[in-house]
């Protein structure tokens, strides 16, 4: 036990092993996470391995006494937020098919992927009908440009391009309500 003026802290040294099975016994809670977070079992299965691998090694920042369901949580939305990004940088879209085949995702997405059964012509009507201020901001952010960048750009603070494209999602589900589903 250390004192640190008023505050006292309780430090239990206990083996890998030891605290591996203090973190397993959460494996019913990771794994209700990791279902709702990947919505596949096999992800879900990966997410669960690679949160526990982070939390034996890190197991020297783990406080005594603390949350622990709150401390495991932590470490598997910052995993699962870092493999989204990760999967997302890379730019592909996988073809679940036998010969899965690897598009590119810009232009999958804005040909093959969009639905049949959209009338584009209305939709972008509708677009250009956002004070362009909004929709210039939001499509440099669809087109992979950072916060940062968007505001040097402009000249503008990085809370306005933030507020911009906040706003224009906003107008672009407003005018657009009749075509979601």
């Amino acid at each position: 036990m250390f004192n640190f003026g008023e505050a006292t802290l309780n430090i239990v040294f206990m083996s890998t092993a030891e605290f591996g099975e203090l973190i397993d016994r959460e494996h019913d809670f990771l794994h209700q996470l990791a279902m709702k977070l990947t919505k596949r079992h096999d992800d879900a299965q990966d997410l669960i391995q690679d949160t526990y691998f982070k939390a034996l090694k890190n197991k020297d920042k783990f406080a005594t006494g603390t949350n622990l369901k709150g401390w495991l949580y932590t470490i598997m939305k910052n995993t699962f937020i870092n493999n989204y990004r990760r999967k997302k940088q890379q730019n592909t879209f996988v073809d679940e098919t036998e010969s899965q085949f690897f598009l590119n995702s810009k232009e999958a997405s804005r040909t093959t992927l969009t639905d049949a059964n959209v009338d584009n012509d209305y939709i972008m009507e509708q677009i250009n009908s956002i004070e362009p201020h909004y929709t210039e901001a939001f499509f440099m952010h669809y087109e992979g440009y950072k916060y940062e960048e968007i505001a040097e750009h402009f000249n503008i603070p990085l809370g306005t391009v933030k507020s911009r494209i906040f706003l224009a999602r906003k107008k672009m589900m407003e005018k657009l309500a009749d075509q979601r589903h």
